[in-house]
């Protein structure tokens, strides 16, 4: 039981870590990076956030969700602000990514 807990959770660290998609036939033709929020850059605040995101038939992002944020409220705005610019390939479908924020 311990065990199938530890591979579930490597298994999704990994599936995070890369900004694979969770489709393979989507294929980004436009990745925007975020801005680092200046406060967070003040203070020295690192963290990331993982988000889902539905891409439609004509390869643009039309919605975003946070899946997991640390530290919260810090940098999710700056996350989905550039994911939402982001365009791929036609044909549309689902996909995650992680983005680090790191100093």
């Amino acid at each position: 039981m311990y065990r199938s807990r530890i591979l579930i959770a490597v298994a999704l660290s990994l599936a995070f870590a890369m900004p694979a998609q969770a489709q393979p036939d989507l294929k980004p033709i436009k990745r925007v990076e975020p801005e680092y929020p200046a406060d967070a850059a003040r203070a020295g605040t690192e963290g990331f956030v993982e988000m889902e995101f539905t891409v439609n038939a004509a390869g643009k992002v039309e919605s975003v969700s946070v899946v997991t944020a640390r530290p919260t409220r810090t940098f999710e705005k700056a996350a989905v602000s550039a994911v939402k610019q982001w365009a791929f390939a036609p044909g549309g479908g689902r996909g995650k990514v992680r983005l680090d924020f790191s100093l």
